[in-house]
């Protein structure tokens, strides 16, 4: 294998010093525009690549932000992604981002290598299966900023960005009893998570406001598993009062409930009124389209990267900040109609 080029490969090719080939690789002013450009055109010709984890080492950060998602293949998650990678670059930030695929195990290893690799700061958005945080006590313990946001749990000084998916999963309950849905059936998430959690209570809070529970709630835990649908579409025919309403905590599920219910005769929103959540393109090309949720990715992302590199630059301090709460909105398409 070819050697790497060092800046004292450079020093000796050019008769300048190391710390001269330092200062102009770094554009110091204190540098000639000749001897920058006879130094740029060297490192050109002979392949040297800066180290620039080196370079940061003696000012203790790597202007890198590591980021932890449960999964890459969510709309939802690539929107919020394209948020914070947006602020970063902005602000010459780097981003390394990785995904738990929803194990703790794999968590645990993301964030160690996240922290070995001298991260400023760390994102993170939580696995279904977590339900223990120690390896995140490592960042807290060294003043490393870390910030949940969508799957969250309470840390101390650790702030979380999020929606009220309780109200939000209120709001779409009771859009459809006020379409005159009686027994709802609510699809969801795994209930170890908060998002998945509060937005059944939410579902819970509207059905008891109009009288409506328990005997007309209805609620399969499906973790959103595509390969669950067979389940769903199973207890929809089996169901002894006849399930004329679904609230699904995703749209990806609500949108193959939709196709799956079409296919075995029920007719949409006729007979099944159904709404999802996120507002995922995907909610736009069924037929008929999805009433859902707006939750606002990419804002989110735009601001959890805000927070993060302002505390860092030390416009703000995160450590005094709590819960950052973020609006949600109903989207009322033609799967809840009445007049479809």
């Amino acid at each position: 294998m070819k050697k790497k080029v060092t800046i004292y490969d450079l020093a000796e090719m050019l008769k300048i010093s190391p710390a001269t080939v330092s200062r102009s690789l770094n554009n110091h002013p204190s540098i000639s525009k000749k001897t920058k450009d006879k130094v740029f055109s060297a490192a050109n010709e002979t392949g040297y690549r800066t180290n620039k984890f080196a370079a940061n080492l003696s000012k203790q950060k790597s202007n890198t932000i590591g980021v932890i998602v449960p999964k890459l293949n969510s709309n939802f998650m690539s929107t919020v992604l394209s948020g914070i990678e947006k602020v970063a670059n902005n602000n010459g930030y780097n981003l390394i981002i990785s995904q738990s695929l929803e194990s703790e195990e794999k968590e645990k290893m993301n964030a160690k290598t996240l922290y070995d690799s001298g991260v400023d700061a760390l994102l993170v958005s939580l696995a279904n299966e977590t339900t223990n945080y120690d390896h995140f006590h490592i960042y807290t313990r060294r003043n490393i900023p870390l910030l949940f946001f969508d799957r969250i749990v309470e840390l101390s000084n650790c702030p979380t960005i999020l929606i009220d998916n309780q109200l939000a999963g209120f709001d779409a309950t009771e859009h459809l009893i006020q379409q005159g849905c009686r027994n709802i059936l609510h699809v969801g998430g795994n209930l170890k998570r908060n998002v998945y959690r509060n937005r059944y209570e939410g579902y819970m809070r509207a059905m008891r406001k109009h009288n409506l529970a328990p005997k007309n709630a209805h609620f399969l835990e499906t973790n959103l598993d595509l390969e669950k649908i067979k389940d769903v579409i199973l207890f929809i025919q089996q169901s002894k009062n006849a399930i004329d309403g679904i609230f699904v905590a995703n749209d990806t599920m609500a949108v193959n409930c939709i196709k799956e219910l079409q296919k075995v005769g029920y007719k949409i929103p006729q007979e099944i009124k159904v709404v999802g959540f996120n507002n995922d393109p995907v909610s736009e090309i069924i037929n008929p389209d999805l009433t859902t949720i707006e939750y606002p990715g990419y804002k989110m992302g735009l601001l959890a990267g805000e927070s993060i590199i302002s505390h860092l630059k030390g416009s703000i301090n995160l450590n005094s900040a709590e819960l950052i709460i973020l609006r949600h909105e109903l989207i009322q398409r033609e799967s809840s109609s009445n007049t479809y």
